[in-house]
C-alpha cells in the first residue's frame, strides 16, 4: 500500500523522499515519478518534513523508527512522522514518546481500504497524536485519503482500527460458515447472497468479498496473513483492557489455521478454504 501512497503524493506536486525494505521498489518509484531514492530510513528523515510509513508489523515499524538507520537518526526537531502502520497501540505509544524527546512530533494513524484505496487515494485514515499536529498534517493527508477521523490522544487511531477490525474479521468469519452451510444443504450461493442483501444481515464486506470466493479469486487485497496479524493485536489489546473477546478468540483459530495451510499470501476471504475442506463442498458459482 506505500508504493501507491507515496505516488500519488509524487503526483500531486511534492517532493518525496522514497525508501522500502524491498529497494527495487523505490528505485522504480524514484525513477517513474521524480522522487529521491533513500537507502535508509534515516536518509528518508534527512530530507523531510513530514516522514509517512506504512510496515507490516510492530517490530518493523519499530526497527524504521527507532533502529540504528532508523527516522529518529536523522529527523529534526520539527518534523512529523506518521505511521500507517497497523501495530500495537502501547508500543506505538512508546515509539511516540521516543520521537517527542528529539522533539519530533508523532501520529498513529492506520488507514482502510486496501490496495485498491491506496491507488485511487480514497483511504479512510484514524488519527491518534496531538489534534494540533494533525490538522497541520492533514492536507498532505488528503491526497492518500478521503476520510480522516481525529480519534484523540496517542494510540487512539490504533485503537479505532483495531476495534473496526474485530467487527472486519468476525463478519468475514460468520459469513465463512453460513455460506459452506448453505452451498452443503443445496442452497446456490448466488441465491443466499441475495437473500442477504435483501435482510437485515446485509454486510458491505459480504458484498464485496463473496464474489471472488464464487469464482475462486484469491488474489490478495489484504491478505490472510495481515488479518491474522490483526486478529493477535485484537485479542493482546483485549487482555490490557480486560475486555473478553469470545467470538475473536474462535476467529483467531480459523485464521491460524488458514496460516497453516498455507494460505497466508492469498486474500483472508481465502480462510473459506478451511472450513470448506472439513465439510467436502466448495462455495462457487453454479
Amino acid at each position: 500500500m506505500g508504493y501507491p501512497m507515496a505516488r500519488n503524493l509524487l503526483r500531486a506536486g511534492h517532493e518525496v523522499a522514497l525508501w522500502s525494505h524491498a529497494s527495487e521498489k523505490a528505485r522504480k518509484l524514484a525513477a517513474e515519478e521524480n522522487g529521491l531514492f533513500c537507502e535508509t530510513p534515516r536518509q528518508v528523515a534527512e530530507n523531510a518534513d513530514w516522514i509517512f510509513l506504512c510496515v507490516g508489523t510492530t517490530a518493523m515499524a519499530t526497527e524504521v523508527i527507532l533502529g540504528p538507520d532508523g527516522i529518529i537518526q536523522g529527523a529534526h526537531s520539527g518534523t512529523v512522522v506518521a505511521d500507517a502502520s497497523t501495530i500495537s497501540p502501547s508500543q506505538s505509544r512508546a515509539i511516540g514518546q521516543a520521537l517527542k524527546a528529539q522533539g519530533v512530533d508523532f501520529l498513529d494513524a492506520p488507514c482502510t481500504g486496501s490496495t485498491g484505496g491506496a491507488i485511487g487515494g480514497t483511504l479512510t485514515f484514524m488519527v491518534g497524536g496531538e489534534e494540533a499536529v494533525f490538522e497541520r498534517t492533514r492536507p498532505i493527508f488528503e491526497v492518500m485519503g478521503k476520510r480522516l477521523y481525529y480519534c484523540g490522544g496517542p494510540g487512539m487511531g490504533l485503537q479505532a482500527k483495531l476495534s473496526q477490525n474485530l467487527i472486519l474479521s468476525n463478519i468475514l468469519m460468520a459469513f465463512n460458515e453460513a455460506f459452506v452451510m448453505a452451498t452443503k444443504a443445496g442452497v446456490d450461493p448466488k441465491l443466499m447472497l441475495d437473500i442477504l442483501e435483501n435482510s437485515a444481515a446485509r454486510s458491505g464486506l459480504i458484498a464485496y468479498k463473496a464474489p471472488f470466493v464464487f469464482r475462486r479469486d484469491f488474489t490478495p487485497n489484504f491478505s490472510t496473513k495481515w488479518m491474522s496479524k490483526d486478529v493477535d493485536l485484537i485479542l493482546e489489546l483485549g487482555k490490557e483492557l480486560e475486555v473478553p473477546l469470545l467470538l475473536t478468540s474462535r476467529t483467531q483459530e480459523l485464521f491460524h489455521t488458514a496460516m497453516d495451510a498455507g494460505h497466508g499470501e492469498e486474500d483472508m476471504c481465502s480462510t473459506i478454504k478451511v472450513l470448506e475442506d472439513i465439510v467436502g463442498v466448495e462455495v462457487k458459482s453454479q
